[in-house]
């Protein structure tokens, strides 16, 4: 008899109608893009149904279908930020999405925001980085390095969530911090998370990195899920796709279904969801 892992879904129905019910529990899955091709909307999508349906049980064959595996739901979902504040994300959520979005993630969301550490050894002053509307500004500066701090957050998170990290972005592009140190911490996270269940989402922008560093922080990972923008031929018009470009435990499903990638659509009520899908022969 073969190991049974728990499936945690993604949120976006027809993808882990697809993928068995969702991804491995204790994945860490990088989503790597083009600026404004839907790795935000996927976070915001997953962290929105799943979070619905845990409050309200009855939503889930509606909100997530009749094949997910309820009980790969997360218990917490965090979110962990370098440099934009939860005004930001909420404020982003509220304008984006339907009053529903904003409602259930304004409560359900548990923020991190680490850019106390982000910014001590920069230009930016202390004022710049609090939270406003009469919120405390950073008394002293931090004695952990953001990398440091980061590595407690997670130790610390409580089991079985969902994670998401926006972004690694943020992290690549500072001087402070060597991609190497990234890439074994990243490893490290890669074993540490197969014991704490859940699912990790690491958002990176795609061409930030030369293709090498790129190359070894995907390696780093169990999945990666690319998002991309693609014109229309003879067209001015764009269109979103998503496609897995690595995950060994989801390939072979779309290799069986010879799927090759994802058209995406956004929609205020819905979030992200999948219009068609685009086949090889």
């Amino acid at each position: 008899m073969g190991h049974t892992v728990l499936k945690v879904p993604t949120g976006v129905a027809d993808f882990d109608s697809i993928i068995n019910g969702g991804l491995p529990e204790g994945s860490v899955v990088m989503l790597i893009g083009d600026v404004g091709a839907g790795q935000q909307e996927f976070v915001y999508t997953s962290a929105f149904k799943l979070s619905t349906v845990k409050e309200h049980p009855y939503l889930g064959e509606s909100m997530l279908g009749s094949f997910c595996n309820f009980e790969g739901l997360p218990e917490h979902i965090c979110y962990v930020t370098f440099s934009r504040s939860k005004m930001d994300i909420l404020r982003e959520i509220s304008e984006g999405f339907d009053s529903s979005f904003y409602n259930m993630l304004s409560r359900k969301l548990k923020f991190k925001d680490l850019s106390a550490h982000y910014y001590k050894k920069s230009l930016v002053p202390p004022s710049w980085t609090g939270e406003g509307n009469g919120g405390e500004l950073f008394a002293s500066t931090p004695k952990e390095t953001v990398l440091e701090a980061l590595i407690q957050y997670l130790d610390e998170a409580p089991a079985n969530s969902m994670i998401i990290v926006d972004s690694l972005t943020d992290l690549v592009v500072s001087e402070n911090i060597k991609i190497t140190d990234l890439v074994n911490i990243l490893r490290g996270l890669q074993r540490a998370s197969k014991n704490w269940g859940g699912v990790i989402y690491l958002m990176l922008t795609q061409g930030i990195l030369d293709k090498r560093d790129e190359q070894m922080l995907i390696d780093s990972v169990d999945g990666v899920l690319v998002f991309e923008w693609t014109k229309y031929l003879k067209s001015h018009k764009r269109q979103r796709y998503m496609y897995v470009e690595k995950f060994m435990s989801v390939l072979p499903h779309l290799d069986k279904e010879r799927i090759a990638r994802f058209p995406t659509m956004v929609t205020s009520q819905s979030g992200m969801t999948i219009i068609n899908m685009e086949t090889i022969s």
